[in-house]
């Protein structure tokens, strides 16, 4: 993961610490194309026969990156918006580069949010800390709130586990199982019955503690 624009942050060491406590076991690399700062860092990252693909959202520094790490002005670029003080939507096309090292670079333009596409086993290895800790939780069924014997609300409470990643992961799971819905017609209808029978149980509720009228 690459934290651009370095020159323009504050604290860049408390914002790196902030996105590995979050990103567990990803490399975190901060750069900024500008002053050159942590470029060569990136570039050995990518190796010769290797490609890489830089992703983010518009004005990010996507294609100065490029063009650091190719050496040259090859990618279209501008300046950060006066008004706005962002960067700039720029490219508008995916483009190959060959990297002095031998690698390739795949700029692309910016992207306004990337979808989940069978996320599920990829949400669990992106997250093998906490799932090695949920198969300690007393209950299987866990669902790491307010539950007694909860190894994961443990971790969070001696300081080994940060509750933002956590939070990462529901927000990671709940985007996929939206996504789920969404493709797939089975789990549309699954759905539809489940909102079903918790609107039957509220009218039922509801029902018993006021009567018919």
């Amino acid at each position: 993961m690459l934290l651009t624009k370095s020159d323009l942050a504050g604290d860049g060491a408390a914002q790196i610490d902030a996105v590995r406590a979050i990103a567990h076991g990803v490399t975190v690399l901060a750069l900024s194309a500008v002053t050159g700062d942590g470029v060569d860092a990136v570039a050995n990252e990518i190796l010769p026969g290797e490609t890489a693909v830089v992703l983010g959202s518009s004005g990010a520094g996507k294609s100065t990156l490029v063009n650091a790490l190719l050496g040259e002005a090859r990618m279209v670029t501008q300046a950060i918006s006066a008004h706005l003080d962002k960067g700039r939507h720029t490219t508008t096309h995916r483009e190959l580069a060959l990297l002095p090292s031998g690698g390739l670079i795949l700029d692309t333009p910016g992207m306004r949010e990337l979808g989940l596409t069978d996320a599920s086993a990829g949400i669990d290895a992106a997250f093998a800390d906490i799932a090695a800790l949920a198969v300690q939780c007393r209950f299987r069924d866990c669902t790491h709130e307010r539950e007694p014997g909860c190894a994961v609300q443990a971790a969070i409470e001696a300081g080994d586990l940060a509750t933002a990643r956590l939070k990462s992961m529901r927000k990671l799971a709940r985007e996929a199982a939206r996504f789920e819905i969404a493709e797939d017609p089975l789990a549309r209808q699954a759905q539809r019955r489940l909102w079903a029978q918790r609107g039957k149980a509220a009218k039922a509720r509801m029902k018993a503690k006021y009567g018919d009228d």
